[in-house]
């Protein structure tokens, strides 16, 4: 893409992962073309090449431009004329291929969208992030939950003052497919994630409590100081965490807690957040997305529906917004927005406009360092019996 080309066009999508029997990888390529600005183009969709090369049609990829690795797509997309080759690479793999694909991306100079967590541990994360910041790419980190509506609408609100001087943040994320042994009955999905070799040093923590510590700092803002941490594996032979707590403390006094299961009877997505300021708290649950609960002393308790024609909406929270209120609105477009933001991005690299790398809407190449700290920080203090660890990280600060 030449600097000083309008973007008058639809980017053009390149996914890695996402093959036949994957999950997030069709969530990926639903949610980057729901507003029609991007279309799917070309693929490495499975590390096997047979199944790379079956999975295209799915996908609507032309065969020619399904590629049978990460490699030959970049080597192969970098060949061709400028206005035909991808923008920008989707990244839907187990979690110990996000590096080695993410920054050959970024070395050749492809914008990039990655699933989380960013890498496999801390260490690439800091690589990842010298080898973005060294480059003028857009990279965000799909940290979906970060698009609902009440959640802008509720960091507007928090980053504006409306619930005062923040004391506490409750997050937690509850599921419960993992409470048999699944990794040994051919569930591909949990194979992976109970892999230490494949999901990295946490399981459960590296998977869910990524996202629910994620989503009270894009609410807040409010940098971390310590951690102290509880994890468990109760489901027998199983080599990860099926379960944990960590306890948080902010520079500004506040505290948090983060608790994440996967041996929960009954539960499937279950992510929740408690935000306790000065002037007022409020709750959200994503699994009734479309709702949020404000409260303070002494009034009746507020409820903040997804409205984008109501006066109680702010801009954040309009902005993410397709459609009337009353029609639910929830995972797909939450995922798309993050998408949205990126493109929005994407579009000024194109036009040779300046776009801000660190403070932006979507979570960027900085949150995805400061996420895995969080994991290796949880992990470490686990295996020291809940010992107070630091979680203030460079990334987060600069």
């Amino acid at each position: 893409m030449g600097i000083n080309e309008p973007l008058n066009r639809k980017l053009r999508m390149a996914l890695v992962g996402g093959g036949q029997g994957s999950f997030i990888g069709r969530v990926h390529s639903i949610a980057a073309c729901l507003d029609n600005r991007a279309v799917l183009t070309a693929g490495a969709l499975s590390s096997n090449p047979e199944r790379a090369k079956s999975s295209a049609p799915d996908y609507g990829i032309d065969l020619s431009r399904a590629y049978t690795s990460y490699q030959e797509m970049l080597e192969s997309e970098l060949r061709l004329p400028e206005d035909q080759r991808i923008d920008f690479v989707s990244i839907a793999t187990p979690n110990h291929v996000h590096f080695e694909v993410a920054e050959a991306a970024v070395k050749a100079g492809f914008n990039v969208v990655c699933d989380k967590p960013m890498t496999f541990d801390l260490a690439q994360a800091e690589q990842l992030l010298e080898t973005v910041k060294s480059s003028d790419v857009v990279f965000a980190l799909s940290h979906n939950y970060t698009g609902y509506p009440m959640i802008r609408q509720a960091r507007e609100m928090i980053l504006g003052g409306e619930l005062g001087e923040i004391n506490a943040i409750r997050s937690q994320y509850i599921q419960g497919w993992l409470v048999t042994s699944l990794e040994n009955e051919d569930s591909k999905q949990a194979a992976w994630r109970t892999d230490p070799s494949k999901s990295g040093a946490a399981g459960a923590f590296g998977d869910i409590a990524t996202h629910a510590y994620n989503l009270g700092r894009y609410m807040t803002g409010l940098l971390p100081d310590q951690v102290s941490c509880h994890l468990r594996t109760f489901v027998p032979g199983r080599r990860l965490d099926d379960y944990g707590t960590a306890v948080i403390t902010y520079e500004n006094g506040a505290m948090g807690t983060v608790t994440a299961s996967q041996i929960s009877h009954g539960r499937e997505n279950d992510l929740e957040i408690e935000i306790d300021g000065t002037k007022g708290s409020l709750r959200w649950r994503q699994e009734n997305p479309n709702e949020m609960i404000v409260r303070q002393n002494g009034k009746p308790h507020q409820i903040y529906t997804r409205d984008p024609n109501a006066p109680h909406m702010n801009s954040l929270g309009k902005a993410a917004c397709r459609i009337p209120s009353g029609h639910p609105e929830a995972f797909f477009e939450a995922f798309a927005n993050v998408y949205t933001a990126a493109f929005d991005d994407m579009a000024k690299r194109a036009g040779g406009q300046p776009f801000d790398r660190r403070d932006s809407v979507y979570t960027n190449c900085y949150d995805g360092v400061e996420g895995m700290y969080f994991i290796q920080q949880c992990v470490a203090s686990s295996q020291e019996n809940a010992a107070w660890l630091p979680l203030k990280h460079d990334a987060a600060r600069k």
